[in-house]
């Protein structure tokens, strides 16, 4: 089990794992052993997230969210097979933890007084810089 918060805990069952042969470091150990690990965890089917960790889920893995719903995540950093399955699986947990955060609501403002004038100001001053580097009029 994948523990994540305190609420989202993910099953061995929803998590599948498939080892392939590694581009990184280890010499002639990359040619011979499968230290690669492909980490796939069927978002879409799991009950144990909510619809709108879901669908922020989807948004944050980007093209690492594949069309029948699943999260794959391709870990080859290390020459250890365990050590690039643990990298897979934090990867993975910081991805959910990410997306089960609730968004901040972006609270409108508006510009100061003050700070429309100051721009104003600033907008007339540079016209004014402007108007005096062009030609002097024609009859002169």
């Amino acid at each position: 089990m994948l523990h994540i918060t305190d609420t989202i805990a993910i099953q061995e069952w929803e998590l599948s794992e498939q080892f392939t042969r590694s581009q990184g470091p280890g010499g002639q150990n990359v040619n011979k052993v499968e230290t690669a690990v492909e980490l796939r965890f069927e978002a879409a089917r799991s009950p144990n997230l909510s619809d709108t960790v879901k669908r922020r889920l989807e948004r944050l893995a980007g093209r690492r969210w594949t069309r029948d719903g699943a999260v794959v995540i391709l870990s080859q950093e290390s020459r250890s097979q365990a050590r690039n399955r643990e990298i897979a699986r934090e990867r993975l947990a910081e991805l959910i933890q990410r997306a089960a955060e609730p968004v901040k609501r972006r609270v409108s403002t508006k510009p100061t007084w003050g700070s429309q004038m100051r721009r104003l100001k600033a907008k007339s001053n540079r016209a004014e810089v402007k108007a005096l580097r062009s030609r002097v009029g024609d009859g002169e």
